[in-house]
């Protein structure tokens, strides 16, 4: 399946292909962002995509990029198990805990998991009305 917008608990979201080419440099990433510029606010990268060097924060790759979609307005949704990751590094732990607190990175089991979010989100906004 290639990468496609969708709308998922009323946002356009774009569901990248788990098969899809790595994501492994800031270019990758601007990709991504370009392609979201068709109408998605957010794009929903499976974990799997993901270079390695993402979940190793000396490398700074996770920063730049988590940078990057912020720059553009675009939320950011790291999809899948990332368990082994987080089993291995502290400091990706206390990274993950406070996105998943924010609102523009979260990191979410699957795509259900990001409807949830996005629907508290969409709830939030409107009591805030």
């Amino acid at each position: 399946m290639p990468d496609v917008i969708e709308e998922r608990a009323g946002a356009q979201v774009l569901v990248c292909d788990p098969d899809g080419p790595p994501v492994a440099t800031e270019r990758d990433g601007l990709d991504l962002i370009g392609a979201a510029f068709l109408g998605a606010e957010v794009v929903a990268v499976p974990a799997t995509r993901l270079d390695e060097g993402f979940f190793s924060l000396g490398t700074r790759f996770a920063g730049e990029l988590m940078q990057k979609f912020a720059n553009y307005r675009l939320r950011l949704a790291v999809v899948g198990d990332i368990s082994e990751h987080l089993a291995a590094s502290s400091a990706l732990r206390a990274l993950v805990r406070e996105s998943n607190a924010g609102g523009h990175v979260w990191f979410v089991t699957d795509l259900d998991a990001l409807d949830a979010r996005l629907r508290a989100l969409d709830h939030r906004a409107g009591r805030e009305a």
